[in-house]
């Protein structure tokens, strides 16, 4: 009797894994901490495994072209996946907004960012890290900001540039940079609280930081997955982070 009942346990459980799908999925690294948590989630409820390959958008896009084995993108910016499917490399309809961003000025040192940001015409710094505008969105708003703040110029000699935002992060945060122009997301993170001085950038010094996600591969999983991204839990857990218009600081 027990090893018919081993047997049976053993079946079912089978049978429940069977439509079990694991996904890869390219995320934008100012994003790769939400998608943690967003992926632990979705696999605890739907028994799917999801890789997440965190990088610079621009970085990701070249690498679907060539050929990169991804189910789904998760980009930074809207103009990546709006070319992947007019170049017929994602499925048509699948696009979709599922965040938006806001740009940061941040410094571990707590007194070094003031209310108003001023601290970057003072120039009572000597690196100001930066998103590669070429690769990273962040990276381009963060120059947008610059630029209309008539500043470029004056601080491009003391500009450290990130591949991506999380590197770009990670100048500050070990301190090659004094400061830094990242994502609002990399410091607001729900039960933890990181030290230091901010500056929410007003939204008319870049243009909006859309944030698309695109299938590349057709399968149940996948369209489950963005189902997910769409569902009430995903939106609140969004808004933990920073995103979708969240005012802080």
């Amino acid at each position: 009797m027990r090893q018919l009942l081993l047997i049976l346990t053993l079946l079912l459980a089978t049978a429940g894994n069977a439509g079990a799908a694991t996904l890869r999925v390219a995320v934008a690294s100012n994003f790769s901490q939400t998608a943690k948590q967003l992926v632990e989630r979705f696999q605890n409820e739907s028994g799917h495994r999801v890789l997440l390959s965190p990088g610079a958008t621009g970085k990701h896009y070249a690498q679907i072209r060539n050929g990169a084995p991804f189910d789904a993108f998760l980009a930074a910016d809207s103009d990546r996946p709006r070319l992947l499917e007019q170049q017929g490399l994602a499925l048509p309809g699948s696009r979709f907004t599922y965040a938006q961003g806001r740009l940061l000025l941040w410094s571990p040192d707590s007194e070094l960012i003031d209310p108003e940001g001023k601290v970057l015409q003072n120039g009572t710094f000597r690196h100001l890290a930066i998103g590669n505008p070429r690769l990273a969105p962040y990276g381009r708003a963060g120059w947008q900001t610059l630029e209309r703040l008539e500043l470029a110029k004056a601080l491009a000699g003391r500009l450290v540039r990130g591949e991506n935002i999380g590197q770009t992060f990670q100048f500050v945060a070990s301190g090659n940079a004094e400061l830094g122009l990242i994502a609002l997301s990399q410091v607001r993170r729900p039960g933890e609280e990181i030290p230091g001085s901010f500056w929410l950038v007003p939204e008319h010094l870049y243009d909006p930081i859309e944030q698309q996600a695109v299938l590349l591969r057709e399968s149940e999983a996948a369209r489950d997955f963005f189902a997910f991204l769409r569902s009430e839990q995903a939106k609140r857990l969004l808004q933990a982070f920073g995103y979708n218009g969240r005012d802080a600081y």
